[in-house]
């Protein structure tokens, strides 16, 4: 199969579920442009802030895409070309945008409170505390990962001879470029938030800055820390990033780093429009995974482990906690939320699509195990598509570079987006219904104190990620998807109460519950054979944790079951 061919067939499919689906959702559900959207009604200079489209949509975007788009088709790529360009189109235009979209939309319509605050209304208190409980750890796993992941790409490394390795070279630029990134990212904010410069003017102004960030970045890194060191830095980062109003750093951070990801699909596009080139990979392998591919790891059968692994290429739990913690709150107009929220999902569809014609151009070397860390997969590909047009020939090594730049700098950025968001669910849990932490009163006025949460959010990860968070990571990929379900749970019960149309949302909702319950159920039962066959403790922890979660999934979707049935029968 040809690479164009897979390209602007998707692109064209996902442009038409835009104009068409996404209106319809618009419409069915009442969105109203002239409606006061809490970013205004709650107005505060912190954390309610309205911002322009376009800002807000680079930090929506920016939020949710991180490494996810990539790692996730490229590692189901296992399946063939044919199964994940299925399910990343029609998961994303009917499973992931809906789910996106409806997160956003039923948040703002309850004063930008997060989609436990949804469940409380629509579900019931004890609902909401359970899915608080389960957002809050998966957050916290979210933020150990994505931690070690930006102190391990920031941390140098030496040879026996006492010099810097060329990783830890590397290593050193990406940090520079990162810090030099930040202040620009502070002065942009400034600029448009205090001195009402123009936005597109600062735009301009902003990107050439970046250009300036990494050409002084990568000639001058004089701060050669290890990775432990980065660790407790990127703590003392997130946790001044999770209380400082949005509009000095994660605003313009945010809506600055989209256009490196913007910049390196432009890229991406014109290397594969360029080269044209015909894919080798197969378009169906089997319903199996046999272990063949990519160094003899196995993701096992394509039910349930494709939908579980392509993940925020299709759909991601993670977004309904990004839309309902931090996007709501700066809506600036509800008719904002569809650009913004479907149209975003569908942007990472079109980068899950880039990256499987990426897998796809050197599938020869994956398959043996040559090439299989995802970032490199995907920076390869790309980069030697894009060396074959003749004026670029000679920029392999510079494009290469470029793209594991600007994938390192998106997982920073959904960083301190998570470890926003935890906090919001710490302060949450101990809320009633309605409450703001300024309304809590003794030790709940501690607890929910924006610091106080803050501390123990960034203590927790942070610990988490120095002492082996990947003995549970792979739980991971279940509860996040987990957490799409929930949503979609969520959203079909408000709806169902405000009465309007929810049926959209009953067969995704369906369906990702039955996924993520197999997944996790094999992955439970895989570890306590590996316990009993004399594994670590770790392989019972996992058992544990997944058989939680599928408790936890089973009650909220009685519950959620139960309140989309008596609504139905009103």
């Amino acid at each position: 199969m040809n690479a164009v061919v897979i390209l602007l067939v998707g692109i064209a499919v996902l442009v038409i579920g835009y104009v068409t689906y996404g209106k319809w959702l618009a419409d069915q559900w009442g969105v109203d442009p002239s409606r006061t959207t809490p970013a205004h009604e709650l107005e505060d200079g912190n954390d309610y802030v309205p911002a322009k489209a376009p800002v807000l949509m680079g930090h929506h975007f920016s939020s949710i895409a991180g490494a996810g788009p990539i790692n996730g088709p490229i590692q189901a790529a296992v399946f063939g070309w044919v199964p994940v360009m299925l399910w990343v189109l029609i998961g994303g235009i009917f499973f992931g945008a809906v789910h996106d979209f409806g997160a956003l939309f039923a948040s703002v319509r309850n004063k930008g409170q997060s989609i436990g605050e949804v469940i409380a209304v629509s579900i019931g208190a004890r609902a909401k505390r359970l899915f608080l409980i389960f957002s809050y750890l998966t957050l916290i796993l979210v933020v150990a990962a994505f931690a070690s992941i930006v102190a391990g790409t920031f941390g140098v490394t030496y040879d026996e001879t006492g010099a810097l390795t060329a990783a830890g070279v590397a290593n050193a630029r990406t940090a520079m470029i990162s810090i030099l990134f930040i202040v620009v990212a502070i002065v942009f904010g400034m600029m448009v938030y205090r001195r009402n410069a123009s936005v597109a003017v600062s735009t301009v102004v902003g990107v050439i800055a970046i250009i300036a960030c990494m050409a002084i970045g990568y000639n001058w890194h004089p701060l050669n820390l290890s990775s432990n060191t980065w660790m407790i830095i990127v703590g003392v980062y997130i946790a001044i990033a999770s209380v400082t109003p949005v509009w000095i750093l994660l605003q313009p951070r945010d809506y600055l780093s989209s256009f490196l990801l913007y910049g390196m699909m432009i890229v991406a596009v014109v290397g594969i429009v360029g080269s044209h080139p015909a894919l080798e990979i197969p378009a169906f392998t089997g319903f199996v995974d046999s272990a063949q591919y990519g160094a003899g790891t196995s993701l096992g059968s394509l039910f349930p482990a494709l939908f579980v692994t392509i993940a925020c290429g299709a759909i991601s739990g993670f977004h309904s906690l990004v839309g309902s913690g931090t996007t709501s709150k700066q809506l600036d107009k509800e008719s904002d939320a569809r650009p913004i929220a479907y149209g975003g999902m569908l942007i990472e569809c079109a980068l899950a699509l880039i990256s499987l014609c990426a897998v796809g151009f050197i599938w020869k070397e994956y398959v043996p195990g040559g090439t299989t860390n995802p970032t490199a997969v995907f920076a390869t590909g790309i980069s030697r598509m894009c060396a074959q047009i003749p004026f670029l020939a000679g920029a392999e090594s510079v494009i290469y570079s470029m793209l594991i730049l600007a994938v390192s700098a998106f997982c920073l950025t959904s960083l301190d987006t998570a470890t926003r968001l935890a906090r919001y669910m710490f302060q949450e849990f101990w809320l009633e219904p309605g409450q703001t932490y300024k309304d809590a009163k003794g030790i709940k006025a501690t607890l929910t104190n924006p610091y106080v949460a803050t501390i123990i959010t960034v203590v927790l990860g942070i610990a988490l990620g120095m002492t082996g968070y990947s003995k549970i990571w792979p739980l991971f990929g279940a509860a996040n998807q987990l957490l799409a379900a929930l949503g979609l749970l969520a959203v079909a019960a408000w709806l169902g109460t405000m009465g309007r149309n929810n049926k959209m949302f009953l067969l995704p909702m369906a369906f990702m519950l039955v996924v993520t319950i197999v997944s996790l159920c094999q992955t439970v039962m895989t570890n306590v054979k590996n316990a009993t066959a004399g594994g670590d403790v770790w392989c019972w922890i996992r058992s544990g944790i997944g058989a939680l979660l599928v408790v936890l999934a089973v009650v909220l979707a009685i519950e959620g079951v139960q309140t989309l049935t008596k609504g139905k029968n009103k």
